[in-house]
């Protein structure tokens, strides 16, 4: 059950400001955020090694571009043709490169349904395949919530799991109305070398998961034992914020632990290939 907090406020030198926790099995090997893509040189991300995207990319800007980044979570719907399936994990990538993700070029048919949420400075949005139908939701300012049943949990095509739905209305319940009232962080109007507990202040502790138990129905932090060495859980914890012309990435590869790192964005590298649309 991965899930986005997505917090907009036009008027804050941080505009946008973002929680996002990656829920996967255990044995699924990945690699921390870094500048993984020789093709793509300017974006940043964790890499997915069984297929070789990302969960959330996140280009820093510069040269007169905007920060922007692109957070992924799996969907409920009928399955893409494994014939001509490709992975969920190019479509961060694709939607974080210069250019950004070309919706008329995109052949929703080749993907697993899923949420996309897109995000820069100016402008936030969703865009979900069900399976059957595309469709593009503009976050207003105001916290919101993406779950892999959509924004608030509210998609057409959700879960056919009630214990599935029933967990993930419970951390909605539980966390949504802790991050509204927790102070607001600004992280690029602080100190560019600000620590991590500086920089996100009330918002470090509810990322942490608030003390609740892995296996407390409302877990934002989790661990699930489904037998036969089959282990699912949070593995990694992203606090990413968006001003109009700086970003800032920390990251925790511990999930419900101190062990937050600031990931180095350094000068933006220009990337020598346009965005495109994976074919094969």
């Amino acid at each position: 059950m991965c899930t986005a907090f997505v917090s907009i406020d036009p008027s804050s030198p941080t505009p946008v400001v973002v929680l996002s926790v990656r829920d996967e099995y255990a044995g699924r090997d990945w690699l921390p955020p870094d500048r993984h893509w020789a093709s793509r040189p300017a974006l940043v991300g964790g890499r997915d090694l069984a297929a070789g995207g990302t969960w959330l990319a996140l280009d820093p800007g510069g040269a007169g571009e905007p920060p922007r980044m692109a957070c992924l979570l799996n969907g409920f719907g009928p399955p893409a043709a494994p014939a001509v399936r490709l992975s969920r994990g190019d479509l961060p990538l694709m939607a974080a490169t210069d250019g950004g993700l070309d919706l008329d070029l995109l052949d929703p048919q080749r993907y697993d349904p899923f949420h996309l949420v897109r995000a820069q400075a100016g402008e936030v949005s969703v865009l979900s395949w069900s399976g059957h139908e595309l469709a593009e939701r503009l976050l207003p300012p105001g916290l919101h919530v993406v779950v892999n049943d959509g924004p608030e949990g509210r998609a057409a095509n959700r879960t056919a799991s009630q214990r599935a739905g029933r967990m993930m209305a419970a951390r909605i319940a539980h966390f949504r109305p802790l991050l509204a009232a927790a102070a607001r962080p600004e992280p690029t109007a602080g100190p560019a070398d600000a620590p991590t507990g500086e920089a996100w202040g009330q918002w470090l502790p509810i990322a942490a998961g608030d003390g609740l138990d892995l296996d407390d129905p409302a877990a934002l932090i989790q661990r699930r034992d489904f037998g036969d060495g089959r282990i699912w859980g949070s593995t990694s914890v992203s606090l990413v914020a968006l001003g109009p012309a700086e970003a800032r990435y920390d990251f925790n590869s511990v999930p419900g632990s101190g062990a937050w790192h600031r990931i180095g964005l350094g000068p933006r590298t220009p990337s020598t290939r346009p965005a495109e649309v994976p074919t094969a």
